[in-house]
């Protein structure tokens, strides 16, 4: 089943990707600076009106009469403001149900067509959220400030709702801005805030990608002049991490998902302030500042926007993403080749292949029904209210109902293994032992051909796979024979990649253990992960289960293994034919 050489062999071209994936980093672009002082924005102006905001509309829930006559407040002011204002209404799912929203867009027209966005969600689902609405006062200041104002590129304010759980009025808004050249796009999160979350310029997406360099850049170092704080730079794993399972509970999320060059400037970082209430005019006034010299320092460049970009910065140097797909593939191709080799010997060894293949894939089986009846509990109303896309976890909470939808999912997963899987196996024939030859290639087979399709959709993703396509394939080979043990351990290790990626989230996102089934299953239910990649998930967990079933039904390789006599390698003696002159043992495993 397995050759080592042709195995070998595929490890060559990963050195000469390693290579040309080291020409291929790229210094980092510089942050933009601006001569004008933001002095102009006025934290206690701000801050009073933060507090009138409070009092005057205490609950925000998404959709309700609070958010509505908010959004009222806010036309009012940017017409005051000099803006060209326009509504839009729109019905969406939220963190608590269907609701009829509204976003309220200011525009102040430029010398140049070309557009910088400024985003504040309004809603809140608690009250009064002082905290979280002071994106929303930072935003009507700002209008104050560009009353007037000369600008060299187009301004859009833009107050959205939905923000507190599932950014819907961000994914409307993204709507209508892809008419238009953006070249930033500015959320405003938590302004006023007591908690301080690092990174404070978050740029992650909930699609593949993350919010272009230089606008972010920009906004750090104004953060830096304005608080004297450090916004913080993620580090490198931590956007390995984001960009191989691309998730955000912020609103520059979606606008990024869009192709929209966004980024969330908060205190409190992608999570909000949660609950918080305390809220400072200094504070205020700082990152009103802040968010000024960064919209001054965009406006007064010439630099055109870009979508966001898969690629890691690593200090003050840049990996492409494609030297990243190209050594992710290098690194891919032995697996590969041994996998096409492996099946052409079980194809003229006359195993079984397209048995074992079924065999495989019902290992799946379980899962995709699992996942079904979560669809459908989430489609007659049964399950708590799921945003569309990802949320803040105190947003989507486990309590009581939620729970007993995930006793439900958990209770057909456990129908679908003894009861679904077994019928698949009848169905398709399926019968003999798992340590077959024909096993392993249908195991292999079905593994490289789901990770080449991860591949090509997100090939950071497909590095998380990189340890179990090498190390299943050698677990399962029968010329690998490994104690019981070891290949439980091999595979074990395998999946660590993995749970890092998850521990990573849980850390950054203030995700529970107990609460992690439960988010993990709104974000599949909810539609933040696609369709293609469930499918990908429930292979993958098959192909999990059938590594471990074939290990299992392995024997330790010991004496009784050994063939009792030698095949012949010479023919009689009047014999001059194939085989008289001797072979060599790679020759008799073929």
């Amino acid at each position: 089943m397995l050759d080592p050489r042709i195995y070998r062999a595929g490890l060559v071209p990963a050195l000469l990707a390693f290579i040309v994936g080291a020409f291929s980093i790229q210094p980092a672009p510089r942050a933009l600076t601006t001569t004008l002082p933001p002095d102009s924005f006025s934290g206690g102006r701000a801050f009073a009106e933060l507090h009138d905001l409070a009092q005057r509309y205490p609950s925000r829930k998404p959709g309700s009469r609070g958010d509505d006559r908010l959004a009222g407040r806010v036309r009012t002011s940017l017409v005051d403001a000099g803006f060209r204002v326009r509504d839009r209404r729109f019905a969406a799912r939220t963190a608590v149900g269907e609701r009829t929203l509204r976003d309220v867009v200011g525009v102040r027209a430029g010398l140049s067509e070309r557009q910088i966005v400024v985003v504040a969600h309004r809603d809140a689902l608690w009250r009064p959220a002082t905290a979280d609405l002071s994106g929303t006062a930072a935003l009507l200041e700002l209008a104050r400030v560009f009353n007037g104002r000369t600008l060299n590129k187009t301004l859009v304010l833009a107050s959205t709702s939905g923000g507190s759980g599932g950014a819907a009025g961000a994914a409307a808004l993204a709507d209508d801005l892809a008419g238009g050249p953006v070249d930033a796009v500015l959320v405003l999160g938590d302004m006023a805030g007591s908690r301080e979350r690092r990174p404070m310029v978050v740029p992650w997406s909930n699609a593949v990608g993350i919010a272009p360099l230089q606008p972010r850049l920009t906004a750090e170092a104004a953060v830096q002049l304005e608080t004297g704080l450090q916004a913080g730079q993620p580090g490198a794993l931590s956007q390995f991490a984001r960009l191989a399972f691309p998730l955000t509970a912020g609103e520059q999320g979606e606008l990024d998902a869009a192709g929209l060059p966004a980024f969330l400037l908060s205190r409190s970082g992608e999570r909000g302030p949660g609950r918080a209430t305390a809220v400072s005019p200094v504070r205020l006034g700082q990152m009103g500042r802040t968010a000024l010299r960064s919209i001054t320092a965009l406006d007064s460049r010439a630099a055109a926007g870009s979508a966001p970009r898969a690629e890691i910065r690593v200090a003050d140097k840049v990996v492409p993403g494609w030297a990243f797909r190209l050594v992710v593939a290098a690194l891919m191709l032995p697996v590969v080749l041994a996998a096409i080799d492996g099946m052409a010997r079980v194809r003229r060894r006359r195993y079984p292949l397209g048995m074992w293949v079924a065999w495989v894939v019902a290992g799946a089986v379980p899962f995709a029904a699992a996942l079904l009846f979560a669809f459908l509990l989430r489609l007659v109303g049964l399950t708590p209210a799921i945003p569309p896309a990802a949320a803040p976890p105190d947003a989507v909470p486990l309590h009581a109902a939620a729970a007993a939808v995930l006793g439900a999912v958990a209770l057909v997963l456990a129908v679908g293994w003894l009861a679904l899987r077994p019928l698949a196996l009848h169905l398709a024939g399926v019968r003999g032992d798992p340590s077959s030859p024909g096993a392993t290639g249908a195991l292999v087979l079905v593994l490289v051909v789901t990770a080449v399709a991860v591949w090509f959709y997100n090939p950071f993703a497909a590095a998380l796979l990189l340890p179990a396509l090498h190390s299943w394939l050698l677990v399962t080979a029968p010329e690998v024979r490994m104690r019981r043990p070891a290949a439980m351990a091999t595979i074990a290790l395998s999946l660590l990649p993995g749970a890092l990626v998850t521990l990573y989230y849980m850390l950054a996102l203030g995700i529970g253990p107990l609460e992690l089934p439960w988010y993990a299953l709104t974000l599949a239910v909810g539609g933040q992960v696609g369709g293609p990649a469930l499918v990908a998930w429930c292979v993958l967990l098959g192909c999990l289960v059938s590594v471990v079933a074939i290990v299992r039904s392995q024997r330790p390789l010991g004496a009784d293994d050994e063939p009792d006599e030698r095949p012949a390698i010479r023919g009689p003696l009047t014999y001059a034919g194939p085989g008289s002159l001797g072979g060599t043992e790679s020759a008799l495993r073929r």
